[in-house]
């Protein structure tokens, strides 16, 4: 497998580990104990953070060392989906995202999956458009903005912040941040499809 492969690799890795680690504290019934939710939120953090780089050195070392190909064309935006997807799941079950956005943005990811898939059939490798790498920039904005409330639960910070900003209004300024996703999701899937469509037609 190519360097810049191994990156992207790391990053679906990194997925399923992330979600592991956010919700452990809940599996093992210890979210009262400090020293265990702290950790954890801190892996979850620093971990995320790890991923997305991943994200700018595979494409980065791929163009320098010139390994771009038609595989890694498929397999970086498939690892970004697995990664949000995963990490939008948690927000779900804590309700820090709205389910209605959790679902829309599940059906673009799935159905622009299978764009991929039949376009790649035809002969033809969809690379990320400058309107995906927007939506997912705002993914990256959203889950970043969520941990940072879940951090203020976590630490015990949020006594210190409620008597001036509500965590109601917090919470709901995440919510207007994933209406943002959903729509620049849906905006950059009929890019795709006015671009890419017509492959959909030959079979």
């Amino acid at each position: 497998m190519k360097t810049s492969n191994k990156f992207t690799l790391a990053r679906m890795i990194s997925a399923p580990v992330l979600f592991v680690i956010y919700f452990f504290p809940i599996w093992g019934r210890l979210r009262d104990n400090f020293v265990v939710s702290a950790v954890s939120w801190i892996l979850v953090v620093l971990g995320l953070i790890f991923a997305e780089l991943t994200d700018y050195w595979d494409g980065s070392y791929a163009r320098k060392h010139n390994e771009v190909s038609d595989f890694g064309k498929m397999f970086d935006p498939f690892a970004d989906v697995f990664l949000h997807l995963s990490m939008f799941t948690c927000f779900v079950f804590d309700q820090y995202m709205p389910t209605l956005c959790y679902i829309l943005i599940f059906y673009r990811e799935f159905a622009q999956n299978f764009l991929r898939m039949v376009s790649a059939k035809q002969g033809t490798a969809i690379a990320a458009r400058k309107g995906g790498k927007i939506k997912t920039v705002f993914y990256v904005i959203s889950c970043f903005f969520v941990l940072a409330q879940e951090g203020l639960v976590r630490f015990g910070l949020n006594v210190f912040v409620e008597p001036y900003v509500s965590l109601e209004l917090i919470r709901h300024v995440g919510y207007g941040l994933f209406a943002v996703c959903v729509v620049l999701a849906y905006i950059s899937f009929f890019d795709y499809l006015k671009t890419f469509g017509s492959n959909l037609k030959k079979d």
